[in-house]
């Protein structure tokens, strides 16, 4: 009710030329009643309602909420992330590395969902942005560090901070650079692929038991170049023009099944040859490309 319904309702001496009666509230009954919980539910749901500006066919409006379905991704990469963390700090370094993938297969679902539902907003990309850090940034260090980069000292750790920090200016500098850059082309090394390939050498090298010098001091390098490749300016192939709606060779089926198959049979060591060959692409095609232009 209104401030003018409420006056309208009280009895004036203006107009009546009577005195208020004692069954007449006072001034500050006049405030609304916040007792109820629905009136305690709508209050806290209106403070807390983000309401985002957009452009729509030339016209800027403003719309309230946010879509539930990639921001349900996204929260669950999160959650992946998170316990990617916390089963490394307990030791569960298998555990760890499966899950930062798993994070990493929910990352790139939240995307294409939001593309293929007409769902994007600035609040998922955002939201999806700092779930990266805290998947592809703190995890895999964390991992990393807590299985066998603490054991080499004060290098280890700085390191691992490295690491972070390079995948805190890497997903910085890719939200800035949105709509400027062919999108053909990530400018670095992704964040995923950057966690994908420290999660695999967890994986692997932790489940063939490798404690000596040589294991640690591979990580070492292995996490370093990691993160100086992720803010370096060599381009890697994004994948973004492969269209899974077009049809395709049959022969192209036969390939994916047999990678499938190929994964099952040794997971960890299949998944870090993959990653460490990607990882590896970008550098040697700009080798090639810098050879193919002073020749």
């Amino acid at each position: 009710m209104t401030q003018d319904a409420r006056d309208q309702e009280q009895p004036s001496s203006d107009h009546s030329g009577e005195k208020l009666t004692s069954n007449t509230q006072p001034d500050t009954a006049d405030k609304p009643e916040v007792g109820g919980n629905e009136d305690l539910a709508a209050a806290f749901l209106r403070e807390t309602e983000v309401v985002e500006e957009t452009v729509e066919d030339g016209k800027k409006i403003r719309r309230r909420g946010i879509y539930l379905l990639p921001n349900l991704f996204t929260t669950s990469a999160l959650f992946a992330g998170f316990f990617a963390v916390v089963a490394g700090i307990n030791g569960e370094f298998t555990s760890a590395a499966v899950a930062i993938f798993i994070a990493m297969v929910l990352d790139g679902l939240d995307g294409r969902v939001a593309r293929m539902t007409n769902t994007q907003s600035a609040f998922g990309a955002e939201y999806d942005s700092l779930a990266d850090m805290i998947s592809f940034g703190m995890a895999p260090a964390l991992v990393a560090f807590t299985w066998i980069l603490q054991d080499i000292g004060k290098t280890g750790w700085v390191v691992a901070f490295l690491y972070v920090a390079c995948a805190a200016l890497r997903l910085a500098r890719f939200n800035v650079q949105i709509g400027s850059v062919d999108k053909k082309w990530f400018i670095g090394l992704p964040s995923p692929s950057a966690a994908a390939l420290v999660a695999a050498c967890v994986w692997t090298f932790h489940s063939f038991d490798a404690d000596a010098v040589g294991f640690k001091l591979l990580m070492l390098v292995v996490v370093a170049a990691a993160g100086v490749l992720m803010v370096s300016n060599i381009r890697y192939y994004s994948f973004k023009e492969f269209d899974v709606r077009k049809p395709v060779p049959f022969v192209v089926l036969l390939a994916v099944v047999l990678a499938f198959v190929m994964i099952s049979v040794e997971p960890s060591v299949m998944l870090l040859l993959l990653f460490a060959a990607y990882v590896a692409s970008g550098p040697v095609m700009a080798i090639m490309r810098k050879a193919k232009s002073k020749s």
